[in-house]
């Protein structure tokens, strides 16, 4: 008599343990193509599993997650920062389920979350033209390491980069089209492919950092030791930060990010007449509403509306 092998299907579990989520963890981060979309994802889920995993025995489900987003609350997080979190547990809860590991009915609870509303749009932060002109001359162009700064916070500048454009951006970039410099076929969040016009003040900046630094092929920025010589194959993402603070600091200029950068040169290009569209080109936005959050066009607080309303006192 034949012996017969009869397949047990697991049974989807309610409460995960460790090895689960980790598992799960990774089936979402091999599912996200871009580097910048793993790093948000991962601190997310890594930050959601600690939590989960400091109560006794919970079940992974709805209400369970609506819990997590009442935490988050309650940490005065903004709600951008919590429902990019909120989608990161949901993820995780699809990859649970589409492995086996996970309930689907629980799986769809948790999908059913429903996001903090936004209200209002913060203001960001830009540098008029004056400070921004201030705060690429600060590094010394008499050595290399102030050459190599200011190409970098030229490139910030003039062509809206976010700050692992320029770390990662490569030489062999740099072409010339239609009588203009420009970085041919730039791969940027989301691994959408662009093309960004380089003014002529930002390629002298480059050109100057390539002839002293004698680089002519690879990644466009390199390191530089305290003898003033270049080593290494590229900058990290830290480097390209710790100089926007740094030349921010010897400029009087609180509070400056890397993206406030990319905001001032779209501002700036607003400003000077730049047609929407050409910046949202620019900036490699996929929708205009956050080529327009980030011009910060929908309040004007120079010659604001309130300004001259009747009530004024007389002078």
């Amino acid at each position: 008599m034949k012996s017969k092998h009869i397949a047990v299907r697991r049974k989807p579990k309610y409460t995960l343990g460790l090895p689960d989520l980790d598992q799960a963890k990774s089936a979402v981060l091999n599912s996200l193509p871009s580097k910048e979309s793993q790093r948000g994802y991962r601190h997310a889920i890594e930050e959601f599993i600690c939590w989960y995993c400091s109560e006794p025995r919970l079940s992974f489900n709805k209400t369970v997650v609506t819990r997590y987003r009442i935490h988050l609350e309650s940490r005065q997080l903004a709600p951008g920062t919590i429902n990019g979190r909120l989608a990161a547990v949901r993820r995780l809860a699809y990859e649970a389920a589409d492995s086996g590991l996970l309930s689907p009915e629980l799986a769809a609870g948790i999908r059913r979350v429903k996001s903090v509303k936004k209200l209002g749009v913060r203001l960001g932060n830009w540098l008029t033209a004056e400070q921004a002109r201030q705060l690429w001359q600060v590094p010394d162009p008499a050595t290399l390491k102030g050459k190599r700064d200011r190409a970098l916070l030229a490139i910030l500048l003039g062509c809206g980069l976010r700050r692992r454009e320029v770390a990662e951006l490569d030489v062999a970039r740099l072409e010339r089209r239609e009588d203009h410099w420009a970085i041919v076929d730039l791969m940027g969040k989301g691994r959408h492919v662009r093309t960004v016009p380089v003014p002529e003040w930002v390629k002298a900046a480059i050109d100057s950092w390539l002839a002293c630094a004698g680089i002519s092929d690879g990644r466009l920025f390199r390191c530089v030791c305290r003898a003033g010589k270049t080593w290494g194959d590229g900058v990290s993402e830290r480097v390209v930060w710790h100089v926007v603070k740094d030349c921010a600091k010897a400029a009087g200029i609180q509070r400056l990010a890397p993206h406030d950068l990319r905001r001032t040169c779209a501002r700036l290009c607003h400003l000077a007449g730049g047609e929407l569209e050409q910046i949202q080109f620019l900036l490699g936005h996929v929708s205009v509403q956050t080529t327009e959050v980030n011009l910060g066009c929908r309040q004007r607080l120079r010659g604001a509306v309130n300004d001259r309303i009747g009530i004024e006192p007389q002078h």
